[in-house]
């Protein structure tokens, strides 16, 4: 069966999320029970769908469904639902993957390659709503090899194929008889993973009980709940009480648990960087002097220590300083001199009141954060003081997603994006002019051909030089026309009661606290007694 090849995207997945109220850890309440066999988990925010098909899990480690493979603590793929690494054949053009024996879905009946081929076919069809269908790009035919291989045949070489192979599998006796854009798969899922959806109270709590029959082997916690609690504030305030097990927390937060005996910190290092979106579309962001001189006031060092509590680094672009596809020369200081510089030049003066002018125009712009983020608020409001000691006036303004959407066109936002795995990861969709406005992918509107090109160059070379070669050039280019101002990459905290062993944590992407942090591998915990 041939997969429709992509046209464009849908608008993005929306986070929200909304103060929960539950009763505290092995209490024996709603989200109770014994304290070694149930876990309830702090996060801000929840996704809009359970399903695959739309988007969730796509890059791991969801706890309902597996993928053909995984990743590791170290990040390197593992076969999943897949006896093994895909054999790779034709130059790269072909992947065959063998199914594991004996897999079934949650409700008993066996997963065959049939699902596999529905999963990615149905991702694919030009009419599923799915963010992130151009990241399977390169997918020209998917077909069962019998019921146990299935067989990829792409249109050019993608190096990072293998790595897309985490999306995880839907039952097609099921969700194939429903619409996947609005079928009651998107909330009462099915899968082959360690845990089964057992309720979900929008904007307030998800539970979960383990699969017994999971191939992987019984989970040891037998209950988890993901409580969903927007405010940061109020997060920590019911970790410290007692209500939760464990939370995502900013690093200022979870530094007030240092002393505690009973709870555990840990850091987790990311591609989660905070930036500020530049529309293109809008007058004063949509000029290359401004963004510009922008990305030289900033003070990304400054940010780090203060707000972050030094738990990050700069972020001089979309990878961070410390990944070997990062481009060293793509470091830069805070320079205000430069930034004058450049604004003078282009015709931007600076007024009696010290904001700048051209043609009638004042330098001046509004930037959203979503309310409750207080991390996103703190940069936002640095940023803007940066940018007010270059002649540039940033109104800076909170509120939700539903009222920060339909203005991503012409208002700056203080946005969060980075994927793991491979550079083609996040950067394409963050960047090529053909998302352009597609919902959260390339919010800015960027349009840059250089980019552009160095973008297809390292999706489409197998050679990692010059895949390499690729994203330094579009490294260097975002420094010479930035769509976005790049501010920090952020180390992800989370902090819980220290009553299991096996917890590590991952380098993580943007989304976090719900797919990721130490309970990523929850299914293999043991209790300490």
């Amino acid at each position: 069966m041939t997969t429709r090849r992509i046209r464009g995207t849908a608008a993005a997945v929306a986070m929200a999320g909304a103060v929960a109220a539950c009763s505290a850890p092995g209490d024996g309440g709603a989200d109770g029970g014994a304290s070694a066999e149930s876990v309830v988990i702090g996060v801000p925010s929840e996704p809009d769908t359970l399903s695959p098909l739309l988007g969730y899990g796509k890059d791991g480690n969801s706890k309902i469904f597996d993928g053909l493979l995984a990743r590791d603590a170290g990040m390197k793929l593992k076969p999943a639902l897949a006896k093994a690494l895909p054999e790779v054949t034709d130059g790269g053009r072909t992947y065959t993957y063998t199914l594991r024996d004996g897999v079934k879905f949650s409700d008993g009946e066996p997963l065959t390659a049939d699902d596999v081929v529905f999963t990615y076919d149905t991702v694919l069809d030009d009419r599923t709503n799915n963010t992130a269908k151009s990241e399977l790009d390169a997918v020209k035919e998917v077909r069962a090899d019998g019921d146990d291989k299935v067989v990829f045949t792409l249109d050019y070489p993608y190096a990072a194929f293998a790595a897309r192979t985490v999306l995880p599998v839907v039952p097609e006796h099921i969700a194939g008889g429903q619409d996947p854009d609005t079928g009651s798969f998107n909330t009462e899922p099915i899968g082959t993973g360690p845990y089964v959806l057992t309720g979900w109270s929008k904007g307030e709590k998800l539970t979960f009980k383990a699969n017994p029959d999971y191939w992987g082997g019984a989970p040891k916690v037998k209950k988890l709940t993901m409580a969903i609690i927007a405010d940061d504030d109020v997060r920590a305030t019911r970790l410290r009480s007692g209500d939760l097990d464990g939370a995502t927390l900013p690093p200022n937060l979870a530094a007030t648990f240092g002393n505690d005996g009973g709870r555990k910190t840990y850091r987790a290092t990311s591609y989660d960087f905070r930036a500020v979106t530049l529309p293109t579309g809008d007058p004063v962001t949509g000029d290359t002097a401004i963004r510009r001189a922008l990305d030289l006031a900033v003070d990304r060092e400054t940010m780090v220590d203060k707000i972050l509590d030094g738990a990050g680094r700069p972020a001089y672009g979309p990878l961070p300083v410390d990944d070997p596809w990062f481009a060293e020369d793509a470091e830069r200081s805070q320079d205000l001199d430069e930034a004058g510089s450049i604004l003078d030049e282009a015709g931007w003066k600076a007024g009696e009141d010290g904001i700048r002018a051209k043609d009638g125009r004042a330098a001046r712009f509004t930037l959203s954060y979503p309310s409750g983020d207080k991390v996103r608020q703190d940069h936002a409001l640095a940023y803007a003081s940066d940018a007010r000691k270059a002649g540039i006036d940033v109104k800076v303004e909170s509120a939700t997603w539903e009222v920060i959407e339909p203005r991503m066109k012409h208002d700056a936002v203080l946005a969060g994006f980075g994927s793991t795995g491979d550079p083609d990861f996040g950067l394409y969709t963050l960047l090529h002019s053909s998302l352009a406005g597609d919902g959260f992918n390339n919010m800015a509107r960027y349009d840059d051909p250089a980019v552009d090109e160095a973008l297809d160059t390292g999706r489409r070379s197998q050679d990692p030089e010059d895949r390499k070669a690729a994203y330094e050039t579009l490294q260097r280019e975002l420094v010479k026309n930035p769509g976005y101002t790049f501010l920090t990459h952020i180390d992800h905290m989370y902090v819980l009661a220290d009553r299991w062993k096996d917890l590590t944590t991952q380098t993580e992407p943007h989304e976090h606290g719900f797919a990721s942090g130490p309970w990523w591998n929850v299914e293999d915990w043991q209790p300490t007694a």
